[in-house]
C-alpha cells in the first residue's frame, strides 16, 4: 500500500486537515510532532533526526508532490505516525481527492 491510497479512505477525511497552502500543512506536522515528542536515548542523545531537518525535507517533498510521513516512538513507548498526503497524488493520479479544502 502506498501512502496515496489513504485518499480512498473517504470516511476518515476532515476538512480542517485539507490544505492548499504548504505552510499550513507543515504547521500541522510541527504541531502534531510537538504534541507527540520522540523518545530520547540514554544520556539525552537524539534518537531521530531533528525537527528542522524533518521540516526542510517535508517542505521539499510536498512541494514536489510527494507525501510527508513522520514516524517515531514517544517517551511512553508508543509508536506515533502522521502523514500529509498530496492530492491529486503524483503517483496515483487516478484516485480523486476525497474532499476539497475549505
Amino acid at each position: 500500500m502506498q501512502t496515496g491510497h489513504w485518499l480512498m479512505r473517504r470516511s476518515q477525511t476532515s476538512a480542517d486537515r485539507a490544505w492548499t497552502d504548504l505552510a499550513d500543512a507543515v504547521d500541522w506536522l510541527k504541531k502534531t510532532y510537538g504534541a507527540n515528542l520522540p523518545v530520547e536515548r540514554e544520556g539525552g542523545k537524539q534518537a531521530y533526526i531533528d525537527l528542522d531537518t524533518k521540516v526542510d525535507y517535508a517542505e521539499v517533498a510536498l512541494e514536489r508532490g510527494s507525501d510527508a510521513v513522520w514516524v517515531h516512538y514517544t517517551k511512553s513507548s508508543n509508536l506515533v505516525s502522521f502523514s500529509v498526503v498530496c492530492c491529486p497524488h503524483r503517483f496515483l493520479p487516478e484516485i480523486p481527492c476525497p474532499m476539497p479544502p475549505l
